[in-house]
């Protein structure tokens, strides 16, 4: 514990918002596994990835250079302090009592120290199996590192037997999560004097709608749309996180901008629910084209990524209860990178120490020391399921 405390502590100590470059601590982690006879492989964002200049992933491999060992998947970047009162310094890990103290400790800075820490454990170890590190970046921002690096990764990773991407899940052994598209809607009106607002299509009231049609749809999914109790929220959502539109109010507003997700459920399909969508922003732009031939309420596809859901009685579920010491599983309703491992044809589950719902991307994040102690003895086992 106290190489992942001291581990810990240069992490948190690297300020890798998703804007800021993770240079720094990718330097940090390589030469850490690089002293411990790792084979590195760094993976520079590409100048077409916007907003990366700098970032990189990286992949660590301890043991031999073949198929069947296991896999641990972090992500380097974490979220913004702006806005939020912390009673600790963000980015200096502070101990109090059994508490850890600091931006990323629970999303997921926590997780990364283990896995240095089992490196360590690993390199002093006679490995018959690979341990194989990946750390990513922009995670946060939609798993955009990871979709950058998958077509490496395919030909690097020399398909492990088990992938553990440590999001936190209080150590729970979770096997699936939803899908995420991103969308923008841009809804066209028309420019008038607010004088004679009635005789002009405004393009709010073109969002207005879409917004009503949208919850009403939403509804539809929760009445009629694919379940699965293993979600606090067990059905397709639609949210709404931003409506700009509008410059004085003495002019009638001629667009407005819908920045709008949903996280589907498989069954209920992605381009299914992007067709609805669209066939309702064509239906909610009818009526305001009587006025005006060209009012419209256009879609565009933002960032996504997949969902991910394994069989609870595949084989490598087993192992990694066993590995984990648990005897239960579960699914988070937040996103993570396992769906893009599992794209690769990797068995992938998502277990990590701490909690989501009650440290993460939030202000005084922190992690209990516990659930680092229990993450680790995860790990032991996996370096020894390797020998």
């Amino acid at each position: 514990m106290d190489l992942v405390l001291s581990a810990l502590e240069r992490l948190v100590g690297f300020n890798t918002v998703s804007k800021h470059s993770n240079a720094a601590l990718m330097d940090y982690v390589e030469t850490f596994c690089r002293e411990r006879g790792a084979t590195i492989q760094r993976l520079p964002a590409t100048p077409a990835e916007p907003n990366t200049e700098g970032q990189s992933g990286l992949i660590a491999r301890f043991g031999p250079d073949e198929a069947g060992g296991i896999l641990l998947s972090g992500h380097s970047d974490v979220v913004p302090t702006d806005g939020q009162k912390w009673h600790y310094p963000a980015f200096t890990l502070t101990r109090k009592d059994s508490r850890l103290y600091g931006r990323g400790t629970t999303d997921m800075k926590g997780f990364l120290a283990c896995m240095l820490a089992a490196g360590d454990i690993a390199s002093r170890s006679k490995l018959t199996k690979p341990l194989t590190l990946v750390f990513s970046y922009d995670e946060e921002i939609g798993c955009v590192g990871m979709q950058a690096m998958k077509s490496k990764l395919s030909n690097l990773l020399r398909q492990p037997r088990l992938c553990l991407v440590g999001e936190p899940t209080g150590m729970q052994v979770a096997l699936g999560h939803k899908g995420k598209t991103a969308l923008q809607a841009q809804c066209t009106g028309q420019a008038a004097h607010s004088a004679l607002a009635p005789n002009f299509v405004n393009a709010l009231h073109l969002a207005g709608d879409f917004i009503t049609a949208i919850r009403k749809l939403q509804n539809w999914f929760k009445e009629n749309g694919a379940q699965d109790s293993a979600y606090t929220i067990p059905y397709t959502t639609l949210h709404i996180g931003k409506l700009n539109g509008g410059t004085a109010l003495n002019i009638v507003p001629d667009s407005a901008t819908l920045d709008l997700e949903y996280r589907y459920l498989p069954d209920d399909g992605e381009d299914a629910i992007f067709s609805r969508l669209s066939k309702l922003a064509e239906e909610t732009s009818k009526p305001f084209k009587t006025q005006w031939t060209e009012a419209a309420i256009t879609l565009t596809r933002g960032n996504s990524y997949s969902g991910f859901s394994l069989a609870p009685t595949a084989d490598t579920v087993q192992l990694a209860l066993n590995l984990s010491g648990q005897n239960t599983t579960t699914k988070v309703d937040f996103g993570t990178e396992a769906g893009i491992l599992t794209e690769l044809n990797i068995p992938t589950i998502v277990c990590g120490p701490g909690s989501m719902a009650h440290q993460g991307h939030k202000p005084d994040e922190y992690i209990e020391l516990e659930q680092l102690q229990s993450c680790m003895i995860m790990l032991n086992r996996v370096v020894e399921s390797l020998t």
